[in-house]
């Protein structure tokens, strides 16, 4: 699968990048951040929700990951969101394409989880 660029194609989604609240971890291969504010950029963005879904935990019901879809009415272009949530120390992982194509990092930057230790 091709990987794409997020510069320029999602205006919101680059103001996240740059102001630090979403990073990219190399190590899972995909963004640490709030999925909320994820998909509030995207409706920024202009994609419109189709289908969100929550996936629980069997033990207590909590919240540990989902699903979101969107289009873009004048784009006709179609983002798919899948975060995992971890533990409360830390960001979601979350997964995101648009067209089918995985929005990876467009620069290398020291990857966040090797930070922390």
């Amino acid at each position: 699968m091709s990987m794409r660029e997020m510069a320029g194609l999602t205006p919101c989604l680059d103001a996240l990048r740059e102001q630090g609240q979403i990073t990219w971890s190399q190590h899972a291969d995909g963004w640490n951040g709030r999925p909320e504010e994820i998909l509030r950029a995207l409706g920024t963005d202009g994609f419109q929700e189709c289908k969100r879904e929550m996936t629980t935990s069997r033990r207590d019901c909590h919240p540990v990951g989902g699903v979101w879809q969107g289009v873009n009415p004048h784009t006709k272009s179609v983002a798919s969101v899948v975060w995992v949530v971890r533990s409360a120390l830390q960001p979601a992982i979350v997964f995101l394409e648009i067209d089918g194509e995985t929005m990876a990092n467009p620069r290398r930057e020291p990857d966040a989880d090797e930070e922390r230790g």
